[in-house]
């Protein structure tokens, strides 16, 4: 008769979170220049990466009008757009990003407790 190994159980939400505390995260933020939707994203997702991913994020800002290659390359059709590109799995996030928790969880960081 073949043994058979027990199953090891998948590690917990909070063993997921504590592994992603060391990841670095590359984000890319597509905008459409200086539009009052877009300045407000930019914002938003710096103060979100300075409070949650301080030192382990690298945050690129695409004008769309400046680089539309870029816009195409990326399948982009709404602005502003956030794509994650790293840590896996990728991510996209539409709008402003004002809605912290929101954010939090597309990137997979949760909310803060």
């Amino acid at each position: 008769m073949k043994q058979t190994r027990p199953k090891k159980a998948s590690s917990s939400w909070k063993e997921q979170a504590a592994k992603r505390k060391d990841e670095q995260y590359v984000l890319r933020l597509y905008v459409t220049g200086q539009m009052p939707n877009s300045v407000h994203a930019i914002a938003n997702i710096k103060a979100i990466c300075e409070e949650h991913l301080k030192g382990r994020y690298d945050l690129q800002v695409v004008d769309i009008y400046q680089q539309p290659q870029l816009a195409k390359d990326e399948q982009i059709l709404a602005a502003p757009t956030l794509i994650k590109k790293l840590p896996l799995p990728p991510r996209r996030l539409v709008g402003d990003l004002s809605k912290t928790e929101r954010v939090l969880l597309g990137l997979d960081l949760g909310a803060k407790s």
